[in-house]
């Protein structure tokens, strides 16, 4: 059995971190006997992170129009979007881009 850990960074900004405890960086390690991708990441951080406001964050099982993410400073929709499968070491950061007026 692999028991090697899987280690990576999520970040949040432009508001999105106010939905996450106001934190803006997350070190998050799972076993990495099963295969992380960023749809089951998005489910656990809904489940064990989010503060407040899902609705703010997610539609569905993805995350809501107007969040960018990106992975190592990539754009997801380059890297397979929900089945982009999270490496060791990644930073996978989400961006809001909705503000009120």
């Amino acid at each position: 059995m692999n028991t090697e850990q899987l280690n990576f960074t999520v970040e949040f900004s432009g508001g999105a971190e106010l939905l996450f405890n106001k934190e803006k960086t997350h070190q998050v390690c799972f076993p990495s006997v099963e295969e992380w991708t960023i749809g089951k990441l998005l489910i656990w951080l809904r489940d064990n992170k989010l503060t407040e406001r899902p609705e703010l964050f997610m539609q569905g099982d993805t995350v809501r129009p107007g969040i960018l993410v990106l992975v190592n400073d990539t754009d997801w929709e380059l890297l397979d979007q929900l089945n982009y499968k999270i490496a060791r070491g990644d930073s996978i950061t989400f961006i809001s881009t909705l503000h009120g007026g």
